[in-house]
């Protein structure tokens, strides 16, 4: 079973795949091998902070590559708010396989749930005023789980790959100029969006009048991007998209969100995030709490 926040499923595949090769070595688990084949056991996984959760299905590939026997009872979906102590899930199988996942399981619920987390207290910043975006500044293999995770702390995806639309940035426009790089995207590629970088209000009025579908506002002040706002809503096309770049902080969101922009990408939220602290507890198999989602980890 999937959720809208989930990545594509390859994604996950690929990525868990790598992390375990990373992890296991040529040999494998050699400390989990000191346990008895035949030992059985549960953890749960537990929240240390308040979040949001993120990377769950990055867990039940983890033992789904690992031990298809190993079981993952949920108590929360992609984008649940926990509290600390709360339990997430509950892992149970083999006690060598729930162990020897652990760690890749875990490195993925918390640094995605951390991405998720910090995603939603920006969301909470801006009041509804402004969608949150991200950008492309991801870690290297781990863009559609990272996107994924913004999505579900309450944040929107910018593009996820440079073929998804034209963006003019300040270092074509020395060789285009706003004008002819609008155009010249019009004719070579007349289904994708097209924006274009604005540092100051002359290129946001030459971006309009060139037919651009958006304009980012890049590094400005929260006075000067607000100028720029109005210029494009009291001209010929109101409609056109605003988005702001560059500097957004928790702290400054909300100036930039009273702008009337319609748009705020920060690279914080996948760049920077802190990870959610989330630990993995053994437990009686007597204790574990019954319910929840559950998953075969062959799902």
């Amino acid at each position: 079973m999937t959720s809208e926040y989930d990545p594509p499923i390859q994604a996950v595949r690929d990525a868990v795949a790598r992390a375990l090769a990373e992890d296991l070595g040529p040999v494998g688990d050699i400390t989990a091998a000191l346990l008895p084949e035949s030992a059985q056991g549960a953890v749960t996984l537990v929240a240390r902070a308040e979040g949001v959760i993120a990377g769950t299905a990055c867990v039940r590939e983890t033992y789904a590559q690992l031990d298809k026997r190993v079981e993952t009872a949920w108590n929360l979906d992609d984008g649940g708010a926990v509290e600390p102590g709360a339990t997430i899930a509950t892992i149970d199988g083999a006690l060598r396989s729930v162990l020897t996942g652990e760690r890749t399981a875990l490195n993925f619920l918390c640094h995605l749930s951390g991405v998720a987390t910090l995603t939603r207290q920006f969301v909470r910043s801006v009041s509804g005023r402004a969608q949150i975006w991200d950008t492309r500044k991801t870690l290297p293999g781990l863009r559609a789980l990272e996107k994924a995770a913004v999505r579900a702390g309450g944040g929107v995806n910018h593009r996820g790959s440079l073929s998804d639309m034209v963006l003019v940035k300040d270092n074509h426009l020395g060789a285009l100029g706003v004008t002819g790089a609008v155009k010249q995207a019009r004719e070579m590629w007349p289904g994708r969006r097209v924006e274009v970088e604005c540092d100051r209000a002359e290129q946001v009025q030459e971006a309009l009048a060139a037919g651009a579908d958006m304009v980012m506002l890049d590094n400005m002040t929260p006075e000067s991007a607000a100028e720029c706002v109005r210029l494009v809503r009291e001209s010929a096309r109101p409609e056109t998209l605003v988005e702001i770049s560059g500097g957004v902080t928790l702290e400054n969101a909300g100036d930039y969100a009273a702008t009337g922009a319609d748009l705020l990408s920060t690279s914080v939220i996948t760049q920077s995030a802190p990870a959610l602290d989330i630990g993995l507890d053994l437990a009686p198999r007597a204790n574990v709490p019954k319910g929840g989602r559950r998953y075969p980890a062959a799902e």
